[in-house]
């Protein structure tokens, strides 16, 4: 497809299936939020799902699912933005109104949106977007603070003009009206594997401030302490190109394996018997109001959780009793924590089954899709006229045969025809000039 308008948003809106285009410049397309959790509940309850994503840009194919739409857009990072916001806003301007409501998970997409009178929009709140500029090596010193002044003022335009979800109780603070929590929970499986004695994971994107260092250090201490019976592996891409010369040293030296970017659905079974999970984040402002993802995954998955003591990583795996709490780029502590739990597989056991006792009933995102789904469904149908005689769907998701628990939209087998693969590289990306 090359500039062809795709109108199937036209007719009768009250007979055809909610639609939702979902947007990011700047997430991994199979990011865990926004592809298998979010748009996998969405497929699930029966909408239909345009996702533009940087699929090319992370060398992926467009995806083939049922009832969901992939269109490629450029991929922004560090300074280089400009193309990804031009063909964002090209994608907006021509569909957005054609969807029922769009979702957007980057800040950039508001900038992309501004102007262009969307009524229907709905900004995903991924992180505190100002104090996140400080960890952004690309942006230079002198302009932190106009940008953040900036950030300001763009988050209270987009809740003046947009719908908001927030992924954290605690971004709620800076804003002045309420709205939707939709917490980074995961799909708990009902029952896990007990931990093992020889693997401690890492699982997510890596740089710097989310404790490379710390990690690369605490492999070389366990591998020579144990004499290479115990193995850190990280399970995500470097960030930067300091990062990975880091992690390219410690794989050179053989104190860490690294398996690079990995897609959720593959990574998550890679947690089950690891003899721990890490996350050592520094002390960062955009961390402190952040529930590592990471740390959830690792409970949901039955082993014990390091991490350091940022308050909510800290407060969940001590109320839960699932893990230990290590200082701040503290590798000598990290190192010791994971040989005393090898040494001890009673201990590991517990806190493994402690952890994965207290998600299932705090955090399964099986509980919580429910409500992101109706939320959803209710800013889609806003102003749509109900089809005469016929009931407004059911917003939950189905849960299978037997009680079984959803999955994550990748459908295995389906006799439904895929909607069309758009190529933003030539729909929507501007000419070079």
């Amino acid at each position: 497809m090359t500039g062809r308008h795709d109108s199937r948003g036209r007719g009768d809106r009250a007979s055809r299936p909610d639609r939702a285009l979902v947007m990011t410049v700047v997430h991994h397309p199979e990011d865990a939020r926004v592809r298998h959790r979010e748009i996998g509940s969405l497929l699930e309850a029966g909408f239909e799902v345009t996702y533009a994503a940087p699929f090319v840009a992370h060398g992926l194919p467009l995806p083939d699912v049922a009832g969901l739409r992939p269109v490629d857009l450029p991929h922004a990072s560090g300074r280089t933005r400009r193309e990804a916001m031009r063909a964002a806003r090209e994608l907006l301007r021509v569909e957005g109104a054609e969807h029922d409501v769009v979702i957007v998970h980057d800040p950039e997409l508001l900038v992309a949106a501004l102007g262009l009178g969307l009524r229907n929009l709905l900004w995903d709140v991924h992180e505190d977007t100002v104090a996140s500029i400080e960890t952004k090596d690309w942006v230079p010193s002198r302009a932190r603070r106009p940008i953040m002044a900036a950030a300001r003022a763009l988050e209270r335009h987009a809740e003046r003009r947009h719908d908001l979800i927030l992924a954290e109780h605690a971004y709620a603070d800076r804003f002045t009206g309420n709205h939707l929590v939709v917490p980074n929970t995961v799909r708990v499986p009902e029952t896990v594997a007990p931990p093992g004695c020889h693997r401690a994971v890492y699982l997510g994107s890596v740089t710097m401030p989310r404790g490379a260092a710390t990690l690369v250090q605490t492999g070389r201490q366990v591998t020579v302490a144990r004499k290479g019976r115990i193995t850190v592996e990280v399970i995500g891409p470097a960030r930067d190109a300091r990062t990975a010369e880091a992690l390219e040293w410690a794989v050179k030296s053989g104190h860490l394996r690294h398996h690079g970017f990995v897609p959720s659905d593959v990574a998550l079974p890679m947690l089950d018997g690891a003899l721990a999970g890490l996350s050592l984040l520094e002390d960062r402002p955009n961390y402190r109001h952040s529930m590592p993802t990471k740390v959830i995954e690792y409970m949901a998955h039955g082993i014990p959780v390091i991490t350091t003591p940022l308050p909510l990583a800290r407060d969940i795996v001590t109320r839960a009793g699932c893990g230990v709490v290590v200082p701040f780029g503290d590798a000598d502590a990290t190192a010791a924590a994971l040989i005393e739990l090898a040494a001890d597989p009673e201990r590991r056991a517990a806190l493994g089954r402690a952890g994965h006792r207290y998600v299932r009933e705090h955090h399964d995102w099986n509980a919580v899709g429910h409500e992101f789904v109706a939320h959803v469904r209710g800013l889609a149908r806003r102003g749509r006229p109900e089809q005469p005689g016929k009931p407004t769907p059911a917003t939950q998701m189905p849960s299978g045969p037997e009680g079984q628990r959803p999955t994550t939209g990748e459908t295995p087998c389906s006799t439904t025809e895929s909607p069309s693969s758009v190529s933003a590289t030539s729909a929507y990306r501007p000419a070079r000039h």
